[in-house]
């Protein structure tokens, strides 16, 4: 079990990162808990930076620091690609919000329908969480149905229809969530993931509207998903007139130009894309059939219109950045290099901790990397390993916060920003950044262990 030698890992960190810490003082003073998003938040206090070029955060002291959150898994081609830096140069000059029509929105869904096999028609949003809203709310004006099924673990955004059993722990039935009303909470069925014969039977029960999935499982493939079980899913679905759902936010583009779907061959009635999609700046969208979209048209077959403004969708900046982004993803060359790194930095990883018998293991697929803590089981023989089993309530079971904090803090004192337990790659990781990042997790050993 690691015990972490707390006050040892505050004391430098604080000496390391002071500038930081005076401006989260100011923050205080500005944000609930100093942060504004909530995976910042960090004991004693979150990093600041004032940069980031190609793999490479610069924090507000100067310290150069291996990114791997990539944006929050928006930066497939790393920081400040460019193509992508250069095409929002040239479209601000021009114009960033035109109250209009404009050709780089077609330009931008031409290449979305192109790449993505479920896209005969799409809409663009500002954000994942608004694509997610979008799509089960279209899922129950056209089916006339109100039930959603979902997957215990898998993250949907922060929107009140999907938060739930979103998060460990996952030890109880009751999946209340602070300020989502009885009434939604009661539309939503969560249930255990990969487990194809309790989906029949809750298809069966609640004959719900849709069923969503995250194409790579619970927490971008925290729980993993395999094909086997999206194509027995996508069966199911037909079945029982239930519409399926793939929430591609994080695996579109990354682990394939057309996502999940692509990879594996299972083409989903509706889709939800974000992040890669905008090319780091703010962008989502909802694409699908196209007798499915047609409920946002005007003057359409069923007679009554989904209601859908948004101040940011398709903006001239975003669909700028991500023509570019998609320009430079398409042939798949970037996928495939960012699975490359990822897995030889897994096996790194793994390398380290058999060497110094340290209780965790490294898995995961395609560019990501998750990190088990407190494991005793079998060491990986093989990259496409699971640890043990595949049980959502081991792999994203709920660990001490002293322990979280302890250890993304021991990995940024050697030069590491690790996206909590996890972390993704992007094309411009270099063999030395991994190398670095593996000395970095030999040091936070020395601090935990």
């Amino acid at each position: 079990m690691f015990v972490p030698q707390q006050s040892a890992i505050e004391t430098a960190f604080r000496e390391t990162f002071s500038q930081s810490n005076r401006q989260y003082d100011r923050a205080l003073n500005l944000f609930p808990s100093g942060v504004t998003h909530d995976g910042r938040y960090l004991e004693p206090f979150p990093v600041y930076v004032k940069e980031a070029h190609g793999s490479r955060k610069i924090s507000v002291e100067g310290h150069s620091i291996i990114d791997y959150w990539v944006g929050h898994g928006s930066l497939l081609l790393g920081h400040g690609a460019p193509t992508v830096v250069e095409a929002v140069q040239r479209q601000m000059a021009l114009g960033t919000h035109f109250s209009a029509c404009h050709e780089l929105e077609l330009e931008w869904g031409e290449r979305v329908q192109k790449m993505v096999p479920s896209a005969e028609r799409l809409r663009f949003t500002s954000s994942g969480t608004e694509a997610t809203l979008m799509a089960i709310r279209v899922a129950r004006i056209v089916s006339g149905r109100e039930k959603v099924v979902k997957f215990i673990g898998h993250f949907h955004g922060w929107h009140d229809s999907l938060v739930l059993a979103a998060y460990a722990p996952y030890n109880t039935a009751d999946w209340s969530m602070p300020g989502v009303t009885v009434g939604v909470q009661n539309d939503v069925v969560a249930i255990t993931p990969n487990d194809l014969e309790l989906v029949e039977r809750t298809f069966l029960e609640h004959k719900p509207a849709c069923c969503i999935i995250e194409g790579t499982g619970g927490h971008w493939g925290l729980v993993p998903v395999q094909g086997e079980f999206l194509a027995g899913l996508r069966e199911l679905c037909n079945r029982h007139g239930v519409l399926l759902i793939m929430d591609e936010v994080i695996s579109g583009f990354r682990i394939h130009p057309g996502g999940s779907q692509a990879h594996y061959g299972v083409t989903p009635d509706m889709t939800t894309l974000a992040k890669i999609l905008a090319g780091g700046l703010p962008g989502g969208a909802l694409v699908g059939r196209a007798d499915l979209l047609e409920v946002i048209a005007f003057k359409n077959r069923y007679g009554k219109k989904m209601k859908h403004p948004g101040t940011y969708n398709g903006n001239p900046l975003s669909a700028a950045a991500g023509c570019a982004a998609l320009d430079a993803i398409a042939d798949g060359t970037a996928c495939r290099r960012a699975t490359e790194l990822a897995r030889q930095l897994r096996r790194g990883l793994n390398d380290l901790f058999a060497r110094r018998n340290a209780p965790c293991v490294a898995y995961g697929e395609f560019s990501m990397i998750h990190i088990l803590p407190n494991y005793d089981g079998p060491r990986p023989t093989s990259d496409d390993f699971i640890p043990c089993g595949g049980d959502y309530r081991q792999l994203d079971g709920e660990q001490p916060a002293t322990l979280k904090h302890a250890f993304r803090c021991a990995l940024l004192l050697g030069g590491v920003d690790w996206f909590g337990w996890s972390g993704m790659t992007s094309t411009e990781h270099t063999s030395d950044d991994l190398q670095q990042t593996i000395a970095a997790f030999d040091k936070a050993l020395n601090w935990l262990m």
